[in-house]
């Protein structure tokens, strides 16, 4: 590839490479999968294999990319507000019944029934935006009341996901108080969970059904779903977490027996997806074009503008600062950078991360999208050394 004046360099696509080939190399990670678009020129690189004693790594691995399904999910509930089913202020207690007449914490630290009633219901704007009072305190080890409620609900945070019955987690929600009032406060991941139960009611098919309809099948992203179909199992990766103990890598989730390989009970909005390098970046690409892919129209620009826009202001994320920095607010189930602290990303790149070792951002005034596919779980919430490598080194690559 020769270099011109808006594309990546020869010599940058080959640093990359040997930056993150260094991973592999030192067995680090099995492999990985990096895709790069600018102005719509696509590189492609896969290096290692699918699991340490697997076969090869190649374009159309599969991966599990867990919190990159939030973005998704939230242009699904965004199709529904363009057809007028329902409106972005609209109580979610009209569809969710269980989330009607909350109470909240007094405080953070309060015993879970030591409440005040809500001063109003929870809008669907407030589960996109992720201020609806539910969610992730990362606080570890736990050490308030309502983080050990959460977890004797089932809905504690971790590298298992829940899997109840969308009616059922939905019920568990509502046996919870709020943490903050609603509006309030940015609290991680509650938003999605909920917004997986309130698609369905809303749009009348189950989620799966309705991405695939109107977002998947469009796109052609025919391989992303919320498993593996079992004749695709020989392209799926293996997860990996580091285990502290023995001090080296095991096996979290196998490609066959594992959580991603059949149909899940609850079809998890949040991050259940799984999905390859190209499938994702039609996605990106559809955002980057404010909202349509070739002749396939998913979303009006006005709608790509409201979640690819900031929401949050500094003291709303006081409580998950070590999710988002100082550089970063959050859009609709996805983060915006709102600022420039280091060299990974500019303001107005859009994006959100997986917590299984995958990333993803794109970037309108570079027309940049890239996409980061690993198969080792995220050791906590700050981005692991192979993902601030791979923005650092693809951002240094860009010619124009």
């Amino acid at each position: 590839m020769t270099t011109d004046a808006k594309g990546i360099s020869k010599a940058g696509l080959d640093r990359l490479h040997g930056v993150m080939a260094g991973y592999v190399e030192r067995s680090d990670l099995p492999g990985l999968l990096m895709l790069a678009s600018h102005h719509g020129e696509v590189h492609v690189d896969a290096i290692g294999r699918l699991a340490y004693d697997g076969p090869s790594m190649k374009r159309d691995s599969i991966f599990r990319i867990t919190s990159m399904t939030k973005p998704v999910t939230a242009a699904a509930a965004m199709i529904l507000v363009e057809e007028g089913k329902i409106a972005l202020d609209d109580a979610v207690e009209r569809w969710l019944p269980e989330l009607a007449d909350r109470k909240v914490l007094l405080t953070i630290d309060a015993l879970v029934h030591q409440t005040v009633p809500a001063r109003r219901p929870i809008t669907l704007r407030d589960l996109f935006t992720f201020r609806c009072g539910y969610g992730m305190i990362p606080v570890f080890p736990e050490r308030f009341p309502i983080q050990r409620a959460y977890a004797e609900a089932g809905l504690a945070p971790g590298p298992v996901f829940p899997s109840f019955p969308p009616g059922e987690l939905i019920k568990r929600y509502g046996s919870l108080p709020l943490i903050f009032q609603p509006g309030e406060s940015w609290l991680y991941n509650g938003g999605s969970e909920i917004l997986s139960v309130l698609i369905p009611r809303v749009a009348n098919r189950t989620l799966g059904e309705f991405l695939r309809e109107r977002i998947f099948a469009p796109l052609g992203m025919k391989d992303t779903a919320f498993y593996v179909p079992a004749d695709q199992h020989y392209r799926f990766t293996t997860t990996y977490i580091h285990d502290n103990a023995a001090k080296q890598l095991k096996v979290f989730d196998p490609p066959v027996t594992g959580r991603f390989s059949n149909p899940p009970v609850f079809e998890n909005g949040a991050a259940g997806l799984v999905s390859t390098a190209d499938d994702f970046n039609a996605f990106a690409q559809m955002m980057l074009n404010g909202g349509s892919l070739g002749s396939a129209r998913v979303l009006s620009q006005e709608s790509v503008t409201l979640m690819t826009t900031n929401h949050i202001v500094a003291d709303q994320k006081r409580e998950s600062q070590l999710f988002l920095g100082n550089a970063r607010g959050w859009g609709f189930g996805l983060s915006v950078f709102t600022g420039l602290d280091d060299v990974q990303g500019s303001p107005g790149r859009f994006g959100w991360d997986g917590g299984y070792g995958t990333s993803w951002y794109s970037d309108p005034h570079a027309q940049l999208t890239g996409i980061l596919l690993t198969q080792r779980m995220m050791d906590s919430p700050e981005p692991p050394r192979a993902f601030t490598d791979f923005w650092t080194t693809l951002n240094e690559a860009i010619t124009g």
